[in-house]
């Protein structure tokens, strides 16, 4: 007999609603637990268990200042609608041989 296991579903439009009201960009793109801003300037993790933790990560290349700035309104906004975020560190992309594909790297704070 299969085990099933429980679906996990993500509060998607929740994190589209933050990220507009906070900064003003879309989504760009989402996969599993990973939702791109516009510019690939940030990524939101959502937790595994489907939580209402948020995990930042922010692209190598963003200007320090900006970073704060953004994250800081990411975080107040994530908060008044019964999320919280945390900064996790940077990220850097690389488009891969295979045209649709890329890769990321992760390096944790």
């Amino acid at each position: 007999m299969e085990e099933q296991t429980e679906a996990i579903f993500f509060e998607l439009e929740k994190v589209r609603f933050i990220i507009k009201d906070a900064c003003g960009l879309d989504i760009a793109y989402a996969y599993e637990d990973l939702v791109f801003s516009e510019h690939g300037l940030f990524i939101i993790q959502f937790a595994k268990d489907g939580g209402n933790v948020l995990d930042c990560w922010f692209n190598k290349d963003c200007i320090e200042l900006n970073r704060i700035n953004m994250f800081n309104s990411l975080a107040k906004t994530a908060t008044l609608n019964g999320m919280e975020m945390s900064y996790k560190g940077k990220f850097e992309m690389a488009q891969k041989e295979v045209e649709e594909e890329i890769d990321i790297k992760f390096e944790k704070i």
